[in-house]
């Protein structure tokens, strides 16, 4: 027979508006801002890696060979730099999702920042995490148009392809941070069906 285990207590105490003290209130907005904290955290770190993976010039590179090709621009060994080979509209699609996920992500990030404080918390909070969803959605698309594009040549993957996968983990990640923050924001002033 397994023994009981004890309630959880929380250590805070937060004294309500009728008098009466409430020990769990605070420890909900603990975790509701721990939650948006590493929302925050993994969109500027995202918003980072979709801003390189879109700036650089290292998405292909032939095997055995120095040269790179970036969504803008392909570059040689030798340092010359031309408008990248292969099928233009697939670039331009490319080009048109990551510039559209980066954008999005960085107002995902700026609305997740105003929302640290204020009345609106969890309106600003639901805004922010349903950005960065879109920003990973969108740069998701970018890569698979890519990808779909590179397919069946003798180009491999690099590093800045690479980068971009891991902006869309961590865009995608901030998004669910902040959409799971404004549900678990249960204390009665954040209440949007309360009256005045």
């Amino acid at each position: 027979m397994a023994a009981p285990r004890a309630p959880t207590r929380c250590p805070l105490r937060v004294t309500r508006r009728d008098g009466q003290t409430d020990r769990g209130t605070l420890c909900r907005r603990g975790l509701k801002g721990r939650m948006a904290a590493g929302g925050l955290l993994c969109a500027a770190s995202g918003l980072c890696a979709l801003l390189g993976a879109t700036a650089t010039d290292f998405w292909l590179s032939p095997r055995g060979r120095g040269d790179a090709v970036g969504l803008w621009r392909f570059c040689t060994a030798g340092g010359h730099c031309r408008t990248p080979p292969g099928q233009p509209a697939i670039w331009d699609a490319t080009r048109a999702l990551m510039l559209l996920a980066v954008l999005a992500a960085a107002v995902g990030f700026a609305v997740g920042l105003s929302a640290a404080g204020g009345a609106a918390w969890r309106a600003r909070a639901r805004v922010a995490g349903m950005a960065m969803l879109l920003a990973g959605a969108l740069a998701l698309l970018g890569l698979a148009v890519c990808t779909a594009g590179a397919r069946g040549t003798a180009w491999h993957f690099s590093w800045s392809y690479i980068l971009g996968w891991v902006g869309v983990v961590l865009i995608g990640s901030a998004g669910l941070f902040h959409l799971c923050a404004a549900a678990k924001d249960l204390s009665p002033e954040s209440s949007e069906t309360g009256g005045g």
